[in-house]
This record gives structure tokens, sequence and C-alpha cells, in this order.
């Protein structure tokens, strides 16, 4: 099965080139440790290829070398890890020094409108919003040390854990309260999960964050009429304050993660090759 990465390098000269790799979407954010001198040359020696909608794109970037801009993201690799996160935006920092870096939440449609783009030739269209399951407090996913879940909160009092393959449980929309009301009660989840939502039934207010891309997701608060809907792109600790410590993930130790993110670029097989030996 492909796991498809776009590249997209827009010229000097107003125009665009897209390339994309069929294995590379998980491992795209150690590839962009080589730097622009070094990924530049390797992507146009590659045929040039189609834009692929939001439902195949699993992972890409833009390189726009008239204003120094990277636009990227990922559904999978230690970019999209809380104990890597951190480490991983600065090693991105130092390798693409004078450069502006951006995370596009919306995943390709964003890419496409900083082009001048129409970014509905993008969108998938799948159908239905559809929802992850509950998991139960004794989860085998749990006891993985990147687990693949969301975390939801309600109030000061409620926690579920969802698993994460879907659609974030914000597009859901109020309906998620009534679909999680006979879930599992995980009462406090301390787990480090890759997206979350808490909601405030009394204040009507929302809160949701992820560290992938989510379709559209600069429209959620539309499925929430009456609402008050804050996005807090990546600051999970938006969601520990609002949710009174329910949800409490494991804090990252930068020492042992910058270590984990050498070991991983090295270990790095890609079209890249040595090149993505270049960590700081």
């Amino acid at each position: 099965m492909a796991e498809w990465a776009t590249y997209v390098i827009a010229r000097e000269d107003g125009g665009h080139e897209v390339y994309e790799a069929r294995f590379g979407a998980v491992g795209l954010d150690l590839d962009l440790l080589a730097g622009p001198d070094v990924l530049v040359p390797l992507l146009r020696s590659r045929g040039v290829a189609e834009w692929r909608d939001e439902g195949l794109c699993q992972a890409a970037a833009l390189i726009d070398l008239r204003s120094r801009t990277l636009l990227f993201f990922a559904w999978e690799g230690p970019i999209t890890q809380m104990r890597h996160r951190a480490v991983m935006w600065d090693a991105l920092r130092g390798a693409w020094p004078g450069w502006e870096l951006l995370w596009t939440y919306d995943g390709p449609a964003e890419l496409r409108t900083h082009l001048g783009l129409d970014p509905e030739d993008v969108r998938y269209r799948g159908g239905r919003t559809i929802p992850d399951a509950a998991l139960g407090v004794d989860d085998e996913e749990l006891a993985e040390r990147d687990p693949m879940v969301r975390v939801v909160t309600v109030g000061a009092d409620r926690c579920y854990v969802l698993s994460a393959g879907n659609d974030h449980p914000v597009a859901e929309g109020p309906a998620v309260l009534e679909r999680l009301a006979g879930a599992p009660d995980h009462h406090r989840c301390e787990v480090a999960a890759e997206s979350g939502l808490h909601v405030d039934p009394d204040r009507r207010r929302v809160g949701w964050w992820l560290l992938g891309a989510a379709a559209r997701a600069p429209e959620m608060a539309s499925r929430w009429p009456g609402w008050t809907v804050e996005f807090w792109q990546d600051r999970w600790e938006e969601h520990i304050r609002a949710s009174a410590g329910r949800f409490s993930p494991p804090a990252a130790i930068r020492w042992r993660a910058l270590a984990e993110l050498r070991n991983e670029a090295r270990e790095r097989r890609s079209a890249l090759g040595a090149a993505v030996l270049r960590t700081p």
C-alpha cells in the first residue's frame, strides 16, 4: 500500500513544479532535514507528478523559492509525536536557516491556496464524517509509547479516549456528546494523544488541537452553530488547562527526544540517502 507524499517547488518566475514519493509520507519530516540545497536538486531529478487529493496525500511540502517559505504537514513521523515535536521543529529550523516554516493544518488544500490555486481541486469527496470508536480503559493501544488515540474531555468530569484513524471528533459537531454519552469514561488521560477536543457544555465553548492535519480545518467552527470554537493548532497545553488536568500527557524529555531523533534520521532509508544524516 502506498504512502503518498507530495512535494511542490514554487519557482522564482511564479511557476511551480509537483513531485511525489510513493512511500515518502512516513518520514517526510526526516527527509526535510536535508535542507533546501540538497532537497530541491533531488526532487528535480525525478519525473513531475500531479496533485493528489487530501484523501490520498498523507504528507506534503511546498518549497517556495521566492519567499523562502516552507509549508508542510504529515500524518506520521517524529513531528506528529508529542515527545519529538519540539526538537524536530528546532532541527528543521536549523536545516532551513533564513526560511519561514509553516505547518499546514488544512493539508494539501492549504498549499494550493498559498500558490493562488483553487483548493477545492484537491478536496476529498468521500461523503459523510466518519467517527472514531471509543476505547475501553484497558485497550492495548493505550500501552503503546506513541498510541494512535485522540482524547475528548467534557466539562470537568468526563474523559474519553478514541482511536485515531478517521475524522477528528470536532467534525461531528455537538452530536459527538450524544455519541459518547455511554462510552467508557477514562476519568483521566495520561497518554500522549495525537489530537484532542475539549467541550464545555455550560459555557458552550469548544477547543480542539492536532499534531497532523484535518480536511477543512478552518471550517470546523461551522459544525458547532451557537458555540464558541477555538482552534488551538498544536498547543495541547491549552487542552490540559481547559480540562483541569483530565488530560495530562507525559512531559517530553528533551535530551532523550533529541537522541532518538538523531537515531531515526540515521536509520531513515529514502532517495535522500546520506543527506538525511545532517541532524543537529
